[in-house]
């Protein structure tokens, strides 16, 4: 102790972000949290300790009791980093709501992404409960590119091929004209887009080389991708071993960094053995990641090209396998002519168990939740009880992973695998002198998801208090209203020579 308070004086304990540091100090914190079982995935710190907060920031992790302007009382709660989620498409205040009981601080729409990227960071602002950010997006960028549509609800959207399908999805783009839509990706760079999102799965038309040639624009811009592979299912080349294999070949030729969305729902009973493969090509120097959502069924629209005809024999399944999420039924042959026509979203029960469990308990990989918009109240639990799920059924009564391993996968490796993009992201995803006061505090032995597939609008249990940059947006179970502390994640671009 008494070098403890040494140096503190000297102000290296802060400089250090030592455990226990802090202790000593004499003026009050903003906010203490007292007595938690504190849980740092960065240096492995699993003790009581004190938390002192000073603004939106962690001011002292500390063995001995502190003093506060709000003190809470956490003991018997574990306090750990604030959950990022680096696969939220849930983004709107509703989503970060039903989000943030999960114990979600960050939440990040990295696969699909968004174009334009500065005007979609000033909306988001206008709503941030938690904090957000988003990748510039291939599709969007060529739906722009092939059919001019300048939102959502521009009709030149609809524009269809001669064979009767989305020109944007299905129409290739020739490679004299790739320079024109790498520009428009590179303007979402230029806007602080954290990396590239794609979609190839449902860009069919899109060549390798198209996807190529914006490996490279990652490579040359420091910034990562962030991949829906190009197939999912058992058919190759075009299933998901040919898919992972094309991407790991761009990302090894290229030099750019990748990240491989939902391995589980784009592996399916071959997930295990994909996961090895990345494990391979990590082992070798490639700059891969990967991620997997808690659930063994898959969410999107039944218009998309993954349900182009032969869907049935690549993802081994028939049409009682698809739910429309609207009504709950399963699908006939006749239904699911009339929904496609229709258009909108679907749940679909193609992932194995045991490949969802393998991926879970696999090292290294992380938890994100692939979060879709509940509609009417229906829909995929998985944008409100991924994390609460993992804590309670993978970690505490399945034992298929220890609670520190859980909270690595989901706090510390999303932050790193975002740090050499965004290098702030390094007070993100650990407890410790200086970080963010992003911290999720949860009863380990009560923490369980309670959202299901027929009642998806059910919060998360066992989560008592989440703080986001040092503001309560929940506290003692309940949201905190008037309150809207999230900040944006976005890369920092420097001026152009």
């Amino acid at each position: 102790m008494a070098l403890r308070k040494r140096l503190a004086m000297l102000g290296v304990c802060a400089w250090l972000g030592m455990a226990g540091c802090g202790g000593g100090s004499s003026e009050p914190y903003d906010i203490v949290l007292s007595g938690g079982r504190v849980m740092d995935p960065e240096s492995g710190l699993d003790a009581v300790r004190h938390v002192g907060i000073r603004g939106d920031r962690i001011a002292a992790v500390s063995t001995d009791p502190l003093r506060g302007a709000v003190e809470v009382d956490v003991s018997g709660l574990v306090v750990a980093p604030g959950f990022i989620d680096l696969h939220a498409h849930m983004q709107d205040l509703e989503g970060n709501r039903w989000q943030v009981r999960d114990g979600v601080t960050t939440a990040l729409e990295m696969e699909g992404g968004v174009w334009p990227v500065a005007e979609w960071y000033a909306e988001r602002a206008k709503t941030g409960l938690i904090n957000y950010g988003a990748t510039v997006s291939h599709v969007q960028a060529r739906i722009r590119h092939i059919t001019g549509a300048t939102s959502e609800d521009d009709p030149a959207i609809g524009r269809l091929t001669p064979a009767g399908s989305p020109a944007w999805s299905h129409q290739p783009i020739e490679p004299e004209a790739f320079p024109d839509l790498v520009a428009l990706v590179e303007q979402g760079i230029r806007e602080g887009g954290l990396g590239i999102g794609m979609g190839i799965n449902y860009t069919p038309a899109a060549s390798p080389q198209e996807i190529y040639r914006l490996f490279e624009l990652a490579a040359a811009n420091g910034i990562p991708i962030y991949v829906h592979v190009r197939g999912m299912g058992l058919i190759e080349p075009a299933g998901s071993f040919g898919a992972i294999q094309e991407m790991l070949s761009d990302a090894l030729t290229s030099g750019a960094s990748l990240h491989i969305v939902h391995l589980g729902s784009s592996g399916l009973s071959q997930a295990p053995k994909l996961a090895t493969m990345i494990d391979a090509a990590r082992a070798r120097g490639v700059d891969v990641t990967t991620e997997v959502y808690p659930y063994a069924a898959a969410s999107t629209n039944l218009e998309a090209a993954i349900f182009d005809p032969g869907w049935r024999e690549r993802l081994g399944v028939d049409y009682d396998a698809i739910e429309w999420a609207a009504t709950g039924e399963r699908l006939t042959e006749a239904s699911f002519a009339r929904y496609r026509r229709q258009g909108g979203r679907i749940i679909a029960y193609v992932i194995p168990e045991a490949a969802v469990d393998s991926l879970i308990a696999h090292p290294g990989i992380m938890i994100a939740s692939d979060a879709v918009p509940l509609i009417d109240g229906r829909g995929h639990p998985r944008g409100v009880g991924t994390y609460a799920r993992v804590l309670g059924r993978y970690v505490r009564e399945r034992q298929a992973l220890t609670l520190m391993e859980a909270l690595r996968k989901m706090s510390y490796l999303p932050a790193e695998r975002l740090r050499p993009a965004v290098p702030e992201m390094e007070r993100k995803g650990r407890i410790k002198v200086g970080a963010d006061a992003d911290l999720t505090m949860f009863d380990p032995a009560r923490v369980i998801d309670r959202a299901t597939f027929d009642n998806p609008t059910q919060a998360s249990e066992g989560i008592p208090h989440v703080m986001v940059n040092g503001v309560f947006v929940v506290r003692d179970g309940q949201l905190v209203e008037g309150v809207l502390p999230g900040r944006p994640v976005r890369r920092t671009v420097p001026p152009a020579p």
